[in-house]
C-alpha cells in the first residue's frame, strides 16, 4: 500500500470491522505515524463517512453506529485480484459453481468499478491467455461444501448419503478432518463410521449432509492434503506395480507427481544389499541408464503405483532417473525393455552410426 489512497481505504476498512481504534493501533497497522492517521481521517469525513472521534484512555476512532458503506469498494490491486482469480479458478476447476455464475460474478464486480479501471480489466481478460488447457470441474452445491467446511471447523460428526465409484450408495457419519482441493475436485477427508478408517470422500458424490450434534478430535499432525493424496495413490485400478528404487524416500517422491504412487522405506538388511545387486547384475536393456554423476545411494525404497495401462510406466521410470527392480508385474518388464529399444534406435543417426562418430559417411 505505497500510495495515500489505499491507505485511506485500509483504514475504512479496519474501521468497518467495528469497535473503536486508537490511533497509535492504527499507525502500526498502516505503517505511518499518528499524525498521518489523523490526515486520514480527515480525508474520510470529506468523504462524508462518519469518523467518530473517541476521547480519553482508550480513546480512538470509530465509525458511527449503523453506518454501511456501499455495495463493493476495491482499489485497482484488489480489483485486479478479485477478476484474476474468479476466472483462474474456472480454468482450474476449483470453482464450485457454473461458468454462468463466475461470468455473473464478474459481470457484477465490473459495474460498479470506475469506467477507466473496468476497461484495462476488460483488456486484460481480452488479450490474456494460458498455456494449459482448461480443466473441467465436477460442480457441487456451494452450500454442501461451506457445510462440510464449518462442521470441519468446529469438529462436528457429518451424516451423509455417498454413492462410492462403483455406483453403491451408502449412509454414514463422517468426522471431517479437513477439506482438499486436488485436480479440479473438491475432497473430504475424515474418520468414517463405516470402515472405522480415515477415508476421503468426494464432495461431488455426497448427495445430502446433515451436522450432527457431538465433537471429536483430530489425530496430532493430521496433514490432510498428504492424506487425500495417498488415497488417490491406492485407488484400485487393472494394474498393481510394485518397484524398489534406489534412492531416499525424499529424493524418490520429489520426482514422483503428487497423487500418483506410495513410496516406502526399506529397512536396512541383507534383502537390501540383494536388491543393489539384482540392479546392477541385470542386462543393460532391463533398467534404464542413469545419467553420469548422479550420487549413488545405497537406501532403497519400495514404490507402489496402480495404473489402468502399463505403457505409460516405463517413461515415469526413466524420469525417476534412477537404478530399480521391477518385483511385479512382469509384463512391465516388456514395455521397459520395448522402451529402451525405441529411445537406442532414437538415438542413432539415418546412417547407422552412433551420434558420437561426426563427418560424412565414407565411400569404399
Amino acid at each position: 500500500m505505497s500510495r495515500p489512497t489505499a491507505r485511506v481505504l485500509a483504514l475504512l476498512e479496519i474501521l468497518q470491522t467495528g469497535g473503536t481504534r486508537t490511533t497509535a493501533d492504527l499507525a502500526v497497522r498502516l505503517e505511518v505515524d499518528e499524525r498521518t492517521i489523523r490526515r486520514y481521517v480527515d480525508h474520510l469525513i470529506d468523504l462524508d463517512i462518519p469518523v467518530r472521534s473517541v476521547r480519553g484512555r482508550y480513546g480512538g476512532y470509530r465509525l458511527a453506529s449503523g453506518f454501511r458503506m456501499p455495495p463493493l469498494m476495491l482499489t485497482d490491486d484488489e480489483a485486479l485480484a478479485v477478476m484474476l482469480s474468479l476466472v483462474a479458478g474456472l480454468r482450474a476447476g476449483l470453482l464450485t459453481t457454473s461458468a454462468t455464475a463466475m461470468e455473473i460474478a464478474a459481470a457484477k464486480i465490473r459495474r460498479v468499478l470506475p469506467e477507466a479501471l473496468g476497461r484495462r480489466l476488460n483488456a486484460l481478460l481480452a488479450t490474456a491467455d494460458f498455456t494449459t488447457a482448461a480443466r473441467p470441474a465436477a460442480t457441487q452445491e456451494t452450500g454442501m461444501l461451506l457445510m462440510l467446511a464449518e462442521a470441519a471447523r468446529r469438529r462436528r460428526p457429518v451424516a451423509v448419503s455417498y454413492t462410492a465409484r462403483d455406483g453403491r450408495r451408502s449412509e454414514r457419519t463422517v468426522h471431517p478432518y479437513g477439506i482438499v482441493v486436488h485436480s479440479g475436485r473438491w475432497y473430504v477427508t475424515g474418520a468414517d463410521s463405516a470402515s472405522g478408517e480415515v477415508r476421503t470422500f468426494r464432495l461431488d458424490r455426497i448427495e445430502t449432509a446433515t451436522v450432527l450434534p457431538g465433537s471429536f478430535d483430530i489425530p496430532t499432525g493430521f496433514d490432510p492434503a498428504t492424506r487425500v493424496l495417498s488415497g488417490l495413490a491406492e485407488v484400485p485400478y487393472q494394474h498393481e506395480v510394485s518397484l524398489r528404487v534406489q534412492g531416499t524416500a525424499e529424493q524418490v517422491r520429489a520426482r514422483l507427481p503428487a497423487g500418483i504412487a506410495t513410496v516406502q522405506e526399506i529397512p536396512a538388511d541383507p534383502a537390501q544389499e540383494l536388491a543393489v545387486q539384482e540392479a546392477r547384475d541385470l542386462p543393460e536393456p532391463s533398467r534404464l541408464p542413469v545419467v553420469s554423476g548422479t550420487r549413488e545411494s545405497s537406501e532403497w525404497v519400495r514404490v507402489r503405483l496402480r495404473a489402468q495401462r502399463l505403457e505409460w510406466v516405463p517413461s515415469l521410470l526413466a524420469w525417476l532417473d534412477r537404478p530399480f527392480v521391477i518385483e511385479y508385474p512382469d509384463a512391465l518388464r516388456d514395455h521397459v525393455h520395448a522402451l529402451a529399444r525405441r529411445l537406442a534406435a532414437s538415438a542413432t543417426h539415418g546412417d547407422g552410426r552412433p551420434p558420437g562418430e561426426c563427418g560424412p559417411p565414407v565411400t569404399q
